[in-house]
């Protein structure tokens, strides 16, 4: 054939140069693409051969190969597939955005399956253009006397076409690097951006150097092939008394290795993959060898193709700073890390692989068009998750339980995130109690308060008889403080007690105890949104922090005169301790409690403490920074009447040491509420040493 001058079919002498040099935001890219249509090229030779069209010869193998050359500074990629026609280069190559993938799926709709096929945009190729200043193509079409083509493009809008010299079916592009890209045809960054990009793609990949000095390898003669090349034949030695006789073996010139996967571990049906297979494909595809938690392996084929395998791993430090790692790919072909438009935000903590032909990509494939479709798949992957959690907690209790402190956070970070995922998760929340036994939601809210219990088993005292207690709910105050209003239909709110520092509520926790009363550990920063979101969705529902108030469990039941007896007690000792504080907004309750041994108490109310939490995260304007939010509202001090120490103070209103007594009962119940400042700390330490003076003298 004559040499033929043409011209690119494109609308704009302007834009060639656009796309070199903005076609793709990562130069490098241009490995991805080039090898991706290469597997094209060799998918569709393969459909040609299941049709009947074509014959592969009888020592074919399917590859890609890839070959740099820092002298020349080239770099070579060579694929063994369909190859091109004169006219079907000119057709899919000179026509830029004219895609041979569709026009290939479009000829054989009827017989071939379109997921298979990884190119949809016909620019991958000038891809190359956007790191070399020439580019060659010889190729050889798979059709029957079909001839060898060469053309060549030097990155502007003319090109050369004419006969090829090339013999086997396939294509060779050879791209002669601009000077800025030389980095490319170094062979340790080469293999850098094939693994990147191209690891689990479906045709092996092999990189080699051009000119290298030939690599040798010595293996057992039994193990050789007929493909190995042999260089030298190694005598068996002889068997010995003290040593078996190492059979007879070859030195052979080395066999290449593919850089690639091309069957990773998603593709397959999750019955056929062991522990060990996951186990190992995660420590090679995130370098991580702390063993992760558990995994789930998506497949699914309708009413869209999505595999993949996500991984969890311990992430049981703060929410905020996790990172995950989940890596999208399309045929095998990577896409991106975290592609928040596929995956959840709240998936974003996990490691792991999805695999979706059917993403709607855009032309450099690293973001997705706007499309429902692609909500559809977000969603799909969000509830897999959800089935799977909330099946292990039905069929595997006890191993979801050895999970759950490492997984509750990110659990709970996607209930936050995701509605649909809280819904189907409510159920299946953990809360461990005192006594480190985790249960649900549903199962908290079945334990009976210490009012119920008593209620069930109060006798009357005269008969020891079993006796029904009234138990006064919410709605039944509703209705006495306003009994004109209809009573309210609803249900009073289960309260759920709540701790979440069990050292520093310690006191608290004791009081619980003593009065078989039970809550729940809350100690992670996620968990106030969280208990937030679910009294929302809840209302039957109320999170309350053990140290919030002090229920009727704790406190002796007293007659109506001392009810009233201890109104002026408590407003006597409400002066008192105004006085020696100097805090004259200071709440005082005076309370008989069962426990003789607590001789004060400081309560914060919940809807109080959570606001005094809310403005000390976002440093709101008017907080004490420095830990010492006492004095502020909802905050009050109960004082038990039955302890020597407030009878003294009782009894005893002017005496001199009152001041000191009064500050130091304070600071204590301040101490079992959370940490006192640092200047109270200072005069607390300052004033026990004054006191313990007291008592050598």
């Amino acid at each position: 054939m004559a040499a033929k001058k043409g011209n690119l079919s494109i609308n704009s002498e302007n834009l060639f140069p656009i796309i070199k040099k903005w076609l793709y935001s990562d130069h490098d890219i241009f490995f991805r693409e080039l090898i991706s249509n290469g597997c094209d090229a060799i998918t569709k030779l393969k459909k040609l051969e299941v049709m009947g069209e074509y014959s592969f010869p009888d020592d074919y193998e399917s590859k890609i190969e890839v070959i740099v050359n820092p002298e020349e500074k080239t770099l070579k990629f060579i694929d063994n597939g369909i190859g091109m026609t004169a006219d079907e280069v000119e057709e899919y190559i000179t026509q830029i955005a004219f895609s041979g993938a569709e026009a290939f799926l479009e000829k054989y709709k009827d017989k071939t399956n379109e997921d298979q096929i990884i190119g949809h945009f016909g620019l991958g190729f000038y891809s190359a253009f956007m790191v070399a200043e020439d580019v060659h193509i010889d190729t050889l079409s798979s059709q029957k006397d079909a001839k060898a083509v060469h053309w060549e493009c030097d990155g502007n809008t003319d090109y050369t076409i004419e006969d090829g010299s090339r013999t086997t079916v396939g294509t060779e592009i050879t791209l002669f690097l601009n000077e800025e890209s030389l980095e490319f045809c170094n062979e340790y960054r080469a293999r850098e951006i094939i693994k990147k990009y191209c690891s689990f793609m479906p045709v092996p990949i092999f990189l080699s150097k051009a000119n290298a000095e030939t690599e040798y390898e010595t293996i057992p003669a039994s193990e050789k092939t007929d493909k190995d090349v042999v260089v030298e034949t190694i005598p068996a030695t002889k068997k010995t008394k003290d040593k078996e006789a190492e059979e007879e073996k070859v030195k052979i010139i080395k066999r290449p290795v593919a850089l690639n996967d091309t069957t990773p571990l998603w593709t397959k049906h999750p019955n056929d993959c062991t522990k060990d297979e996951y186990l190992e494909f995660y420590r090679r595809v995130f370098m991580d060898y702390k063993e992760p938690l558990f995994w789930i392996h998506l497949n699914m084929d309708y009413p869209f193709n999505l595999k993949g395998i996500l991984y969890f791993p311990k992430i049981n430090m703060e929410y905020e700073s996790i990172e995950g790692t989940i890596k999208l790919y399309n045929n095998q072909v990577f896409i991106a890390d975290n592609i928040k438009e596929v995956i959840p935000e709240f998936l974003m903590l996990l490691k792991g692989v999805i695999d979706c032909p059917d993403l709607p990509l855009n032309v450099s494939r690293s973001a997705l068009q706007n499309d429902g479709f692609v909500k559809k798949i977000s969603e799909y992957i969000s509830k897999k998750v959800a089935d799977k959690l909330s099946g292990m907690c039905k069929t595997e209790k006890e191993e979801y339980e050895k999970y759950w402190d490492d997984i509750s956070p990110f659990i709970k970070f996607g209930c936050l995130k995701d509605d649909k995922f809280c819904d189907k998760m409510t159920d299946y929340i953990l809360f461990k109690n005192l006594d480190g036994k985790y249960e649900t939601l549903p199962e908290c809210l079945e334990i009976k308060t210490a009012e119920e219990k008593a209620a069930e088993s109060a006798t009357d005292e005269a008969t020891g008889e079993k006796v029904e207690a009234e138990v006064v709910d919410e709605k039944e105050n509703d209705a006495a403080e306003n009994p004109d209003e209809e009573p309210a239909e609803k249900e009073p709110r289960k309260v759920i007690y709540y701790v979440t520092d069990e050292q520093q509520q310690s006191q608290y926790i004791n009081m619980f105890k003593a009065q078989n009363m039970d809550a729940v550990i809350l100690t992670h920063n996620i968990d106030q949104p969280f208990i937030s979101q679910l009294e929302s969705k809840n209302e039957d529902i109320k999170f309350q922090r053990i140290d919030a108030d002090l229920t009727d469990s704790f406190k002796e039941e007293i007659s109506e005169e001392d009810k009233k007896d201890a109104e002026s007690q408590a407003k006597s000792l409400t002066d008192i301790f105004r006085k020696a504080l100097s805090n004259d907004k200071l709440e005082v309750k005076v309370e008989k409690l069962k426990d003789e041994s607590v001789s004060s108490v400081l309560t914060i109310s919940e809807e109080s403490r959570r606001m005094q939490d809310m403005m000390k995260m976002y440093s709101m304007p008017g907080m004490n920074m420095g830990g010492d939010m006492f004095g502020a509202e909802g905050e009050t001090l109960v004082l038990n009447a039955k302890h020597p120490l407030v009878q003294y103070i009782f009894e005893h209103k002017k005496a001199k040491n009152i001041p000191v007594i009064c500050e130091q009962l304070y600071d204590l119940a301040r101490m079992s509420n959370q940490p006192l400042s640092p200047e109270a700390m200072t005069k607390f330490v300052a004033r026990s040493n004054e006191i313990m003076l007291l008592l050598t003298k």
